[in-house]
């Protein structure tokens, strides 16, 4: 009889011992951190946007810092539930939801770069690498080397202009071409008005003489230039103030004086009759 009743203490204790391990296995489980995708392609112009998991098993509340290896000139921002955030406390046994955005550097070179993301907390460091994938971009940018886009000119004269070409997209532009849409009668030549070839990141000088004809009414004027070749073009328009010459007023006003001479000579001379 006693051995029975031993029996029954041994079955019910290894009963309670399944159970307990089990409630030990639900409450600590295995942390985790992972990316819903991975591997994203963008321009350097847009920004890399990641949603990430991060999950806590250790069994106690845990404090995570967040962390992104990037490139050098890259920026990172981590938000949870819509704010910015560089750590978080997490409670065992939750999930949370991490939007990860990724911003590359202006003149990044287009290619695959691996990152390196980090859930870091005193127990465990977790792992949820990530790729951004660069694709090249065109752009270009006409200005000025001061960029100031106006100036003064004398009517009947011309103006020599010193223009700017920036390449400020990652990949290299060629058989760019310049032009001006400028006022009736003026015209508008470029030294050189062709680029063969210009790198990312790079300028050229390029001058233009804006040639303006006689007896042009004195006023602002706008002249606007461009740059352009089958993938990119950009505008400048440049605000001419036209002045006019001191040899056209001096002639104004001999003419002036001429015509008043010749009235008084007439009144003068007819009106005593």
């Amino acid at each position: 009889m006693l051995s029975n009743y031993r029996k029954v203490y041994c079955i019910s204790f290894f009963l309670l011992a399944l159970t307990l391990g089990a409630h030990a296995q639900k409450g600590k489980g295995k942390s985790a951190f992972s990316a819903r995708l991975m591997n994203i392609e963008s321009t350097a112009k847009e920004p890399f946007r990641y949603n990430l998991s991060l999950s806590n098993g250790s069994g106690h509340t845990e404090l995570y810092g967040l962390r992104a290896d990037v490139p050098e000139g890259w920026t990172v921002a981590f938000r949870a539930e819509g704010t910015q955030v560089a750590g978080l406390r997490l409670d065992s046994g939750r999930t949370q939801d991490i939007s990860l955005e990724i911003t590359a550097a202006p003149l990044v070179k287009p290619g695959k770069y691996n990152i390196p993301v980090m859930a870091m907390s005193q127990a465990d460091t977790l792992h949820a690498d990530v790729e951004a994938v660069v694709k090249g971009s065109y752009s270009v940018e006409l200005t000025t080397p001061t960029g100031r886009l106006s100036d003064d000119i004398t009517e009947g004269r011309s103006r020599k202009l010193q223009l700017t070409v920036k390449n400020t997209g990652t990949l290299s532009l060629e058989a760019l071409e310049l032009s001006a849409q400028a006022p009736a009668s003026w015209s508008a030549v470029f030294e050189p008005s062709k680029i063969d070839r210009l790198d990312a990141g790079k300028e050229q000088q390029v001058t233009a003489t804006l040639s303006v004809p006689d007896k042009t009414i004195a006023g602002d004027y706008v002249s606007n230039f461009t740059v352009r070749n089958n993938n990119v073009n950009s505008n400048a328009a440049f605000r001419m103030t036209v002045k006019t010459s001191m040899l056209a007023g001096w002639i104004g006003t001999l003419v002036i004086l001429l015509s008043l001479g010749i009235v008084y000579y007439l009144i003068r001379k007819y009106g005593r009759r």
